[in-house]
């Protein structure tokens, strides 16, 4: 049985991933945002229960925190099927992938996240699973090895990714329903705030629940996050009610600033700004300065700085924009950097 070596991906301690599954939404009508994605995954999911067969396999894509996992659960929920759960980092060998594989029955949901993670050597194994829902294991080595065919049920494959240019091709081409999920508006994430709120029985005003989705950079886990932290400050040093005034002097302790950048956020912004004059960087010299990894500040913090505008790709590194002077108090250049059409 491989379940003991699901990954737990997030750095986030025990109460929190505790808190993490209880707000998750089960079912589809109950997942916030994401509109015209829950659009076409429903679509999909009425059309395999007609059909009756199951769903065609998933690939979601986008940050982290948006719900990729939650839609995957959702998905297992809406087709009445069982969840298998593990990660690309987790199958190192294809002995990993095939124990898993032949312990699903006929519709289970796999999930693998990070799939853009998996070794090269699992990936090929997966492919017959795929299209074929048939397993090659090799027995023995050398010229006595000999090659087993086994037929595996019919089940769904949902990967989920943070870099899907990081996923092959021809793992890529075998998903039947490929999405990617955005960045979540503030009255999507105020909904959200509310409800988590109600499951974790804390009094939170409009304003409260207002100022956290403003500050939430458009992802429901942060919000959820910060809701945990302005409920510990207002049950420790205020009235135990999440208000407007309450919240503010909450995410100013915890040094979330009202774009919702945090203090690495501000240190990369900054690094650029003050160590390399604006820019351009490169990434693992930008990771270095700020003492993150560069998979850290490519995956978990650029996309957000890309979105508000705070930050620039370009083919000679990255570059800091007006706005990220403005942000930081500063004066900006009176000669932008150049930046290079469509980078």
């Amino acid at each position: 049985m491989r379940e003991e070596r699901i990954l737990m991906v997030d750095p986030v301690g025990e109460e929190e991933q505790a808190n993490e599954l209880s707000l998750r939404p089960r079912h589809l009508e109950d997942f916030v945002g994401q509109s015209k994605l829950k659009e076409r995954l429903g679509i999909s999911i009425e059309a395999a229960a007609h059909l009756g067969k199951p769903l065609d396999h998933v690939l979601l894509s986008g940050p982290p925190g948006l719900g990729k996992t939650t839609l995957a659960t959702i998905l297992a929920n809406e087709l009445g099927a069982r969840l298998r759960v593990t990660s690309g980092p987790a199958l190192e060998r294809p002995g990993d992938l095939a124990s898993m594989l032949t312990n699903l029955d006929r519709g289970d949901v796999f999930f693998v996240d990070e799939i853009h993670r998996l070794p090269r050597v699992v990936e090929e194994v997966l492919y017959p699973a795929m299209e074929d829902f048939e397993l090659d294991i090799i027995l023995g080595k050398g010229p006595s090895a000999q090659s087993i065919r086994l037929d595996l049920p019919r089940f769904t494959l949902v990967g989920a990714t943070t870099r899907k240019g990081k996923v092959t091709a021809p793992l890529r081409d075998r998903f039947g329903i490929v999405d990617k999920l955005d960045y979540y508006d503030p009255p999507e994430l105020q909904l959200i705030v509310a409800r988590s709120a109600g499951i974790l029985e804390v009094e939170i005003t409009e304003g409260g629940a207002k100022t956290i989705s403003r500050r939430s950079r458009g992802t429901p886990r942060i919000a959820n996050r910060l809701l945990a932290r302005v409920r510990d400050y207002a049950v420790a040093r205020a009235d135990g009610v999440v208000d407007d005034q309450t919240t503010l002097k909450a995410l100013e302790i915890f040094e979330v600033d009202e774009l919702g950048l945090d203090k690495v956020d501000r240190a990369i912004i900054s690094s650029i700004v003050k160590k390399f004059g604006g820019g351009p960087v490169g990434l693992s010299t930008l990771a270095i300065a700020v003492g993150e990894e560069p998979e850290t500040v490519e995956d978990a913090y650029e996309p957000y700085l890309l979105q508000i505008g705070l930050l620039q790709r370009t083919p000679r590194g990255r570059i800091a924009t007006g706005s990220a002077y403005t942000h930081l108090g500063l004066e900006p250049p009176a000669t932008p950097q150049q930046v290079l059409p469509g980078t």
